[in-house]
């Protein structure tokens, strides 16, 4: 049997707990099912995470990442329409690849929204970093245009909500939504 190294480890939980939270939130998500889960007992992933706020900050920043990497990696090299398309298929494949991310992004804002009303601004501060890094990702392929950038997010967090939802691709709300449209759209006017 092999074994793992403590950031291997770490990774492991990363994932699981991504999975974990994901479905069930900060609040409806235990740390003994993510312990279970990575196969490993509660006391130790107390020592890779000091507790259970420490470890969802770490998906949610893991998550933010991804997203950022996913935006960089699908837009190097291009810029206006050409980066929109590609930024968006990518995350197109994500979604359909990862519904993971993005439940996990829907519970960050949850988790944000309800910690603020409790006065616990730590959710808030890490979870709005990693979102600008997001924005700034996107903004300058798309020619650094606010109305742009707003835009293709404003677009992707409908997206995201609709996917959370559970709308059937063939549903006549994506009508629409997919970039072809919205460059289509424009060039009409």
């Amino acid at each position: 049997m092999v074994r793992m190294s403590a950031q291997e480890r770490r990774e492991s939980v990363i994932r699981a707990a991504t999975s974990e939270f994901a479905r069930g939130g900060y609040y409806g998500t235990s740390t003994e099912s993510i312990a279970r889960r990575v196969g490993v007992s509660q006391p130790y992933l107390f020592r890779l995470f000091p507790n259970k706020k420490a470890l969802f900050l770490a998906v949610a920043e893991r998550c933010l990442e991804d997203t950022v990497r996913t935006f960089a990696e699908a837009s190097e090299g291009l810029e206006g329409e050409e980066a929109l398309r590609a930024m968006a298929n990518a995350y197109t494949e994500v979604i359909a690849e990862r519904p993971e991310r993005l439940l996990m992004q829907m519970q960050m804002y949850v988790a944000v929204a309800a910690a603020e009303q409790q006065g616990d601004r730590e959710f808030g501060e890490t979870v709005r970093a990693g979102w600008m890094r997001l924005w700034e990702t996107v903004h300058l392929p798309l020619g650094a245009d606010v109305g742009e950038t707003t835009t293709f997010l404003a677009y992707g967090m409908l997206i995201n909500t609709l996917v959370a939802m559970g709308f059937p691709p063939a549903h006549r709300v994506w009508e629409g939504l997919y970039p072809e449209a919205r460059i289509k759209g424009r060039l009409e006017k």
